[in-house]
């Protein structure tokens, strides 16, 4: 899963990177070390600007709340807990298969955190049941470190409570796709520690690589079948993982030191 991650890359930078058309230096996010589920957060998007007399998607990068809210929900409540899509089924769930047909974005990260669990812990959560306690947090990032373009999706609620100028009237928010941890060794094997993806948790937030870039942000391919393939894994042996400190368990934490890499898991933890 991705229940935690970091976004310390500056809107500039994002551009760059993106061949961003369009932002607003207004909507200029701190970096963030320590994101948390309800957060603001960066996204990619092909979408047409608005009252624009060129309605051609332009290449945005936008503001989100972390949580997605589907257009037919009648709160917003449940957003909290709608922050990971799976890629196996994506295309199906109510919640999500709109957004997937349709408004799909790219959630720029430095790298994601992850909490190694042993292997009943981890065979609960394959299964959908509730788990114990994590144990030993690991930043997972690019080995080459270039940005962690997560797969994404994004909706617009319409709050009804409020009339339309008021500024709150429109939620964006969205959703980070997962899919099945690698099982191949990482590009960079620890001495000691897990060795794969897998070793650590049995989810990840789908990476996408450069070349799906554009496919995947395109408003105009909307077939269910055609976008599946764009959800297969990226290649293997790209990824690395470290430990970090245990602060990072703590939402209220958040700077740089957060990750700093480890000499060893610290002490009373899994690994």
């Amino acid at each position: 899963m991705c229940g935690r991650y970091s976004a310390s890359r500056r809107p500039e930078d994002l551009a760059g990177i993106f061949e961003i058309e369009k932002w607003e230096p207004e909507e200029t996010l701190a970096p963030d070390y320590n994101v948390a589920p309800t957060k603001e957060v960066y996204a990619v998007l092909d979408r047409p600007v608005k009252d624009a007399e060129d309605q051609r998607p332009v290449r945005q990068l936008r503001r989100l709340k972390w949580g997605l809210v589907p257009s037919w929900a009648k709160t917003p409540e449940g957003g909290a807990r709608m922050i990971n899509a799976r890629a196996e089924t994506v295309h199906e769930k109510p919640s999500y298969r709109r957004a997937f047909a349709t408004r799909r974005c790219i959630m720029p990260a430095d790298g994601y955190y992850e909490w190694v669990t042993g292997k009943q812990e981890r065979d609960l959560e394959v299964e959908g049941r509730k788990k114990r306690p994590r144990k030993q947090p690991y930043f997972v990032l690019p080995a080459d470190g270039s940005v962690f373009a997560m797969a994404g999706l994004y909706e617009f609620w319409r709050d009804r409570t409020l009339p339309d100028d008021h500024p709150g009237a429109w939620w964006a928010t969205c959703s980070v796709i997962t899919t099945e941890a690698e099982n191949t060794p990482l590009a960079v094997t620890p001495a000691e520690g897990p060795r794969s993806l897998a070793d650590i948790h049995p989810r990840m937030p789908l990476m996408l690589t450069p070349d799906r870039w554009d496919a995947w942000l395109d408003p105009s391919r909307t077939d269910p079948d055609d976008l599946r393939s764009l959800l297969d894994a990226p290649p293997t042996g790209l990824m690395r993982a470290y430990p970090v400190s245990t602060a990072v368990s703590n939402v209220r934490n958040n700077g740089p030191e957060l990750l700093k890499e480890l000499a060893a898991p610290e002490e009373g933890t899994l690994f």
